[in-house]
């Protein structure tokens, strides 16, 4: 599996991850908004990915990230998050991240570093998506609205 002790390293601290992101999204004066929503709901919302990381990763498609980002892009639009925040939250989702990688993963080897970096292009390549299907979501709830 790409980076397989590194997923591994991701989903066993999952709930430290969570905890440490739903803090430095109420702390933030970017995702101001996220302090209205129900904080057990993004807790699970953070909680899912770090949990199941080598699923979505490796075995759910650009369909499941489509069905699943749209969803709660239409849900924050109608707790009333701005798109701005929606997106800076994304931003800081995935920069937690990859600070936890930097300081908590311990490379022994060549193949361990090309893991890694493999790692990384998947991770850069859901959130992306995540964030771009999270977007579709945000703006049809927003048009449906509208109209």
């Amino acid at each position: 599996m790409i980076g397989g002790h590194l997923v591994r390293l991701i989903e066993r601290h999952a709930d430290e991850l969570t905890e440490g992101l739903t803090k430095k999204m109420r702390n933030s004066e970017r995702a101001a908004e996220f302090r209205k929503a129900p904080q057990e709901e993004l807790k699970t919302a953070a909680r899912e990915i770090y949990n199941h990381l080598g699923d979505w990763l490796l075995s759910k498609t650009e369909s499941d990230i489509e069905v699943r980002y749209t969803q709660i892009g239409a849900r924050r639009w109608s707790q009333g998050v701005p798109l701005a925040q929606f997106v800076w939250a994304f931003l800081l989702s995935k920069e937690h991240l990859f600070a936890f990688l930097q300081r908590e993963a311990l490379l022994e080897s060549a193949v361990e570093l090309y893991s890694e970096l493999e790692l990384v292009q998947l991770l850069d390549q859901f959130f992306d998506r995540a964030l771009y299907y999270a977007v579709v979501g945000y703006e049809q709830a927003r048009m449906k609205k509208a109209a």
